[in-house]
């Protein structure tokens, strides 16, 4: 083969090359981790909220359960709901009984526009949990700072790991609580953050619920493309 033939011969075969780890490059893979939850450094990207800001009695802890065997541990999110309010709060709450973890906002936002599902791998206690996907605000008034909410729930079985599997499109749009009667379409592309909480009362039917102690463990959370 001429020096020439060669030279000819390499660069097509780098084309080709460059082509192919640019098409597979486009292609995201079927499933990505949003978070783990096994270390204490990952619990840092989140903080705990309740009803005790307003002037309730209900109270919240994330800390990282260890395993037994020695491999990676786990996230816990336990405490207690109360439907109590403290008489001395100068704040008028109309209800009570709720906690939550929300991750610290992103940097930017994640692009989750390829994927279809969001998965969470928990172990509960028999309650129904809400998850949240925040997203950059353009339902809200260009006013307001919130992030756009998206709410679906989690009825997680007591007592035994279990893979919930949300499709994005199952999410409802939410303002402060309370669902958004219109027909509105999440921008999975420009997500900022997410949530999970838990209310002392509503929910799926089956699920307990009512004041007392909640326990949730959790493994990890992903984004999943189930369609083709």
């Amino acid at each position: 083969m001429s020096r020439f033939r060669g030279l000819w011969r390499a660069s097509v075969d780098a084309t080709k090359k460059a082509l192919t780890w640019n098409l597979e490059d486009l292609v995201p893979p079927s499933e990505r981790y949003i978070y783990k939850f096994n270390s204490k450094d990952e619990l840092k990207r989140w903080h705990l909220y309740s009803d005790s800001e307003y002037g309730g009695m209900s109270s919240a802890s994330l800390e990282i359960k260890e395993s037994a065997n020695g491999s990676s541990g786990t996230g816990l999110f336990s405490g207690n709901l109360s439907l109590d309010v403290d008489e001395g709060s100068k704040w008028n709450i109309s209800r009570s009984g709720f906690c939550g973890m929300r991750s610290k906002r992103f940097d930017g936002f994640i692009d989750l526009d390829a994927y279809d599902t969001l998965a969470l791998k928990l172990k509960g206690d028999g309650r129904c949990y809400i998850s949240t996907i925040y997203t950059e605000n353009w339902v809200n008034s260009p006013g307001q700072e919130e992030d756009n909410s998206w709410q679906a729930f989690v009825f997680v079985p007591k007592d035994s790991w279990y893979i919930a599997k949300i499709p994005l499109a199952r999410y409802l749009p939410t303002w402060r609580g309370n669902v958004i009667e219109e027909n509105l379409e999440m921008n999975p592309a420009r997500v900022v953050g997410m949530s999970l909480s838990v209310n002392a009362e509503g929910g799926v039917p089956g699920a307990i619920t009512g004041p007392g102690d909640f326990q949730l463990e959790i493994d990890w959370i992903r984004a999943l493309r189930t369609e083709d």
